[in-house]
C-alpha cells in the first residue's frame, strides 16, 4: 500500500510556460497575449516553488505514516503517469489518492481522478479522496496561520483588520451544473473563521485568479472586495487563502504583487497569512486521512 499525492504542477522556468499552458488547456492554444501575461507573472516571482514544496509535503507525510508516498503532477513533471509507472515498478497494489486541492470540483479534482486512468496495471486499485475541505487538522492549520498573521497586522495597523478568505475561482457554469466547489470553499472559510475566533463582521469571502475564457467566473473578486471595504472605511485588509496548500503563482503573484498593488492604489494596506507549506498540522491532516482510509480498507479485506 502507498499514498499518491496529486497536484496541478508548475513550469520549471519561464521558457516552459507555453508548453505548460498547452497541457493545462488540453492542447487548446491560448492567445499570444495570454501566454505573454502568464509568462510575465512567472518571471515576476522568479520561479514557482510548488513542485519543491509538494515533494517536501510528501516527504513529511511518509515519515509520519511509515508508508511510501508518491507525487504526480497533472500538468508538469513529475507527471501522474510517471508516478504510476514508478508505483507499478515498486510493486504497489493499492494507493490512497489525495488531491492537494481540498475542495471538490470537476475542473480540478475531477480531472485528477481522470488522470488515474493512465495506470497500465489492471491490478492496482485506488481509494480516491473526493474532498477534505472540513478535515479538522486542516482547519486548525489555516486558523493557526490566520491568528498569528492577523495579530501582527492588528498591531501594525492599530485596529482590527478585516479578513478576506480566498479560493481559486471557477466558471459559473460549473457550479450551475451542481459542482460542490463553491459551497465547500465557503464552508472551509466559515470553519477557519470560527476556529480563529472571528466574528461574522470580521471577515468576507472572495474568489481570486479568475480565468480569461469560458464565460463568467465566480465572484466577488478580491479586487471588488478590497474596493468595497475601502468605501466602508477600512484602511487595511488581511488575506487568508483557504484554497491553496503551498506557495505558488496564485499566492506569490496574484496576492503578493497584483492585489497588493490594487490595495495600495486605494490607500489600503494589505497583509497575507503565511501559506501552509511544511506545516506540521497539514502533515497531520494528510496522515489522519490516510490512516482512516487504510483502516477502512483493512477492515473490508478482513
Amino acid at each position: 500500500m502507498a499514498v499518491l499525492l496529486l497536484a496541478h504542477g508548475s513550469p520549471n522556468s519561464v521558457d516552459d510556460v507555453p508548453e505548460f499552458l498547452l497541457r493545462v488547456t488540453g492542447g487548446r492554444p491560448l492567445p499570444a497575449e495570454a501566454i505573454e501575461e502568464i509568462s510575465h507573472r512567472y518571471a515576476a516571482i522568479g520561479k514557482s516553488p510548488l513542485t519543491e514544496l509538494t515533494l517536501k509535503q510528501a516527504e513529511l507525510l511518509a515519515r509520519q505514516i511509515g508508508m511510501p508516498v508518491y507525487v504526480g503532477m497533472r500538468n508538469w513533471h513529475p507527471f501522474v503517469a510517471q508516478a504510476l509507472q514508478q508505483m507499478q515498478a515498486d510493486g504497489i497494489r493499492h494507493a490512497v489518492v489525495i488531491c492537494l486541492a481540498p475542495h471538490n470540483s470537476r475542473t480540478s479534482v475531477g480531472l485528477y481522478r481522470k488522470s488515474l486512468g493512465q495506470s497500465t496495471d489492471p491490478e492496482m486499485t485506488f481509494d480516491f479522496v473526493e474532498s477534505w475541505h472540513d478535515q479538522p487538522s486542516l482547519i486548525q492549520a489555516f486558523a493557526e496561520k490566520l491568528k498569528s498573521g492577523r495579530q501582527q497586522a492588528n498591531c501594525e495597523s492599530g485596529t482590527r483588520v478585516r479578513v478576506i478568505f480566498t479560493a481559486h475561482s471557477v466558471p459559473e457554469r460549473t457550479v450551475r451544473d451542481g459542482d460542490p466547489y463553491e459551497t465547500q470553499a465557503r464552508q472551509t472559510a466559515a470553519l477557519v473563521a470560527t476556529a480563529a475566533g472571528l466574528e461574522q463582521q470580521d471577515w468576507s469571502f472572495a474568489f481570486q485568479s479568475q480565468g480569461i475564457s469560458g464565460g463568467p467566473w465566480l465572484g466577488p473578486t478580491v479586487e471588488e472586495t478590497i474596493t468595497r471595504l475601502k468605501q466602508s472605511g477600512r484602511a487595511g485588509v488581511f488575506i487568508q487563502p483557504i484554497g491553496f496548500l503551498c506557495d505558488h503563482v496564485e499566492i506569490l503573484y496574484d496576492i503578493d504583487i497584483l492585489f497588493r498593488k490594487v490595495a495600495e492604489e486605494q490607500g489600503v494596506r494589505l497583509w497575507r497569512a503565511e501559506s501552509l507549506n511544511d506545516s506540521p498540522l497539514l502533515t497531520s491532516a494528510l496522515a489522519q486521512i490516510v490512516r482512516s482510509r487504510t483502516l477502512a480498507t483493512a477492515e473490508t479485506r478482513s
